[in-house]
């Protein structure tokens, strides 16, 4: 599949915690939920994730008030556990995510094409707020 805008978005947190623990939140269905949304006003109330390469993962993304939602879904392509998970998207846009010891903790690094419904700002600034809130869920 090709798509109009085939730029690649790189976004960024580092989470003050232990390498474990941040795959753990970032790989287990019961930590998932608790953080996958860009929005408050947003959930995530189902998750199913086999990581393993040719593992599906389906996570299930709904407004709160229950007038939109979808799922978010693909195939992991590599897993490394600890390093790097790789995935395809269901519309075949990659996904990589790097995960890197650094002093104040691990580095999360995710790198995904742009899709042609939204621009690239406004997916940046979703994904970017997931990575928030994942790092607050692990933090807190």
């Amino acid at each position: 599949m090709s798509f109009e805008n085939d730029r690649k978005v790189t976004i960024h947190v580092t989470v003050d915690s232990s390498m474990d623990e941040v795959w753990n939140n970032w790989t287990s269905p019961e930590h998932i939920v608790h953080w996958n949304f860009a929005s408050d006003d947003w959930c995530c109330p189902a998750v199913e994730n086999d990581v393993r390469v040719g593992g599906q993962f389906s996570w299930r993304m709904e407004a709160k008030d229950g007038s939109f939602g979808f799922d978010f879904c693909g195939e992991y392509t590599e897993v490394v556990k600890n390093k790097v998970l790789e995935y395809r998207l269901g519309d075949g846009r990659p996904v990589r995510v790097e995960f890197t010891q650094v002093e104040n903790g691990v580095e999360l690094k995710e790198t995904f094409q742009g899709e042609d419904e939204n621009t690239l700002e406004m997916q940046e600034k979703g994904w970017q707020n997931i990575l928030n809130n994942f790092k607050k869920h692990v933090e807190n």
